[in-house]
């Protein structure tokens, strides 16, 4: 068994590069370290960065128990650039394990990880995004047109249904109108698991009794859906027909020495884009309509943009949305081997933790990083690693693109036939949701047709 952070023997000698003294942190018990990090993280994290400097550590009672928390991006290069022999992602977020399963792209290290990236691929090419963009066109001004006007609404709850949408029909590729009523109430139950029951998973006691016995009953009632809907594409008549995400990897896999996924492989990799994908466009796109409906300039750029099929703008509200309110936090990296970070030598075992929202959100990177502004990634891209809401190196999200394709679409239907408002002045709050961060009111807007 490796030593963790706290495990250091004390009569080593500092070598020359790192000291082996724990970087400091909070000395709080292990259970409050832990709900804290699971509620309050986007607050926690800065204010032990003023008390503790750039690099702190964080105690938790999860699997994963001693978090080394990494703000500043030369050490997040480190990191991003490390070798992924050294740097685990998959044991860095093993405590998903339960929720995504374990052949998920986000659970593999090393070589079974760049398989399942291999075969994952050609879903998310340049051309591949192309074929997805009509459809994802379709579903979103259907969506859209229900909107009701005159009336305070949830625009992320309305982006929610959205993306649950592109993910059973352009994802999963369902078309089959009693199928898609059975799956939709389980996949908003599964996606909408909250921190408590997402903490407890890995727990076999905990999955026979409350909330956790109810996700493991919802999680049995989709797989046997997916479970049949692989079947039935496998064998599928017009599989090469097809321009969906499932239909794409079956027909990657024909041309895969060894083979593709297997049923139990691919099962994984749904739940895991529905997990990835589902909730963090949802969330990116209702803080980007937030953003908008509070910067008059802003706002009206964007539809005019919108009007004159200027995607490019349209993607830097998607992206300044991103880096202003990050949806993830953070990410995760277990070392397998010892390595210095950012000053301190750090044994196998620990977890560093690049901080997303923080180095997004540094000056020293970002000129006036509290201000809402689009135009900074149309003069120019941020320095490297510090704009990362999709990871970076290696493990970099293979669905950044599409979740970008989807946001770019959703904003230019919005704009094109609304004229938007916020219900109240103030902006709303980011509250913790199981591993993301949404809106505390669930960014609520009023919208009128546009004349």
């Amino acid at each position: 068994m490796t030593s963790g952070i706290d495990d250091l023997p004390t009569s080593i000698s500092a070598p020359a590069t790192g000291s082996t003294k724990r970087p400091p942190g909070l000395r709080l018990p292990a259970v409050v370290q832990t709900l804290l990090f699971a509620q309050y993280r986007h607050r926690l994290f800065p204010l032990l960065k003023r008390r503790h400097g750039d690099v702190f550590t964080l105690r938790l009672t999860t699997p994963t128990r001693h978090l080394v928390i990494l703000t500043k991006q030369e050490d997040i290069k480190t990191v991003f650039g490390g070798p992924v022999e050294v740097l685990h992602a998959g044991e860095g977020n093993a405590i998903m394990g339960p929720a995504l399963g374990e052949h998920s792209v986000l659970l593999t290290d090393e070589a079974e990880h760049r398989r399942s990236r291999r075969l994952l691929m050609p879903a998310f090419t340049g051309a591949a995004l192309s074929g997805y963009q009509e459809m994802v066109g379709e579903l979103t001004r259907a969506e859209v047109e229900s909107w009701p006007e005159g009336t305070v609404f949830s625009s992320h709850e309305r982006m929610q249904a959205l993306t649950l949408e592109v993910i059973l029909q352009v994802v999963f590729g369902v078309t089959d109108e009693a199928r898609l009523k059975r799956m939709r109430p389980l996949v908003r139950g599964i996606a909408d698991i909250g921190p408590v029951t997402l903490l407890g998973l890995p727990y076999p006691l905990l999955q026979r009794v409350g909330p956790w016995r109810r996700h493991i009953g919802l999680q049995r009632g989709l797989d046997k859906l997916l479970y049949a809907e692989i079947s039935e594409r496998r064998r599928a008549a017009d599989l090469h027909s097809r321009t969906d995400v499932l239909s794409r990897l079956l027909q990657a896999a024909e041309n895969e020495e060894g083979g593709g996924f297997t049923d139990a492989e691919l099962r994984d990799q749904l739940i895991t884009l529905l997990l990835a994908g589902h909730e963090t466009t949802a969330t990116g796109l209702a803080w980007a309509l937030h953003e908008l409906v509070r910067q008059p300039e802003q706002l009206r750029r964007a539809q005019r943009a919108a009007d004159e099929g200027d995607d490019a703008y349209l993607t830097a509200v998607a992206k300044e949305a991103l880096r202003l309110k990050p949806v993830v936090y953070e990410v995760a990296r277990q070392l397998t081997k010892p390595l210095t970070v950012g000053g301190y030598r750090l044994p196998a075992g620990a977890t560093v933790m690049p901080a997303i929202g923080m180095v997004q959100s540094d000056p020293a990177y970002h000129h006036q990083p509290d201000q809402f502004r689009p135009e900074r990634f149309l003069d120019g891209q941020p320095p490297a690693n510090t704009w990362i809401p999709f990871g970076g190196g290696a493990r970099r999200c293979i669905g950044a693109g599409f979740a970008l394709l989807e946001a770019t679409v959703a904003l230019r239907e919005v704009l094109q036939r609304y004229e938007i408002r916020p219900d109240r002045a103030a902006p709303e709050q980011q509250k913790a949701h199981h591993v993301t961060l949404i809106p505390s009111r669930g960014a609520r807007l009023v919208v009128s047709r546009r004349s």
